[in-house]
């Protein structure tokens, strides 16, 4: 194969880093590239693009694992909704983290203006956090 790109060549146009190459290798989302006759790695020109793509897929949220599945399903060209019905169930985890996060936000506004001063032993009025069952849970059992 001539004209192919060598592996600093693709981390650099891709921004990834070198390891990255070899990893996404070793995990089938890049296939193996051809060898110059010095032994150097020729990646054929599209796998710049491919790294973008698959970047792109985990900005979105999707793991390395879900984006190997969505490219092999890709790589059948059998048209498929999967993408769709991935990024549905992807935006309700997306949703749920929110909720989450916006509960543990509230939480902490509530400590901050209460002027909570300690996990363990909060000497504010209204401490939101249960300190007290943290600091004398009985031994051997929940806290």
């Amino acid at each position: 194969m001539t004209g192919g790109l060598r592996t600093g060549e693709v981390a650099e146009q891709a921004g990834v880093n070198i390891q990255t190459l070899r990893y996404y290798e070793r995990r089938g989302l890049l296939a193996e590239p051809t060898r110059s006759i010095g032994g150097h790695r020729l990646y054929p020109p599209d796998t710049v693009a491919l790294l973008h793509v698959i970047k792109a897929a985990q900005r979105l949220g999707f793991t390395l694992d879900e984006v190997a599945e969505l490219l092999d399903a890709g790589r059948r060209r059998h048209p498929t909704a999967d993408l769709r019905q991935r990024a549905i169930s992807k935006i309700a985890e997306i949703d749920q983290r929110i909720a989450d996060l916006t509960a543990i936000r509230t939480t902490l506004t509530e400590v901050v203006d209460a002027r909570c001063d300690s996990l363990t032993d909060c000497t504010c009025t209204d401490c939101p956090i249960p300190y007290l069952t943290i600091g004398n849970a009985p031994s051997g059992g929940p806290a």
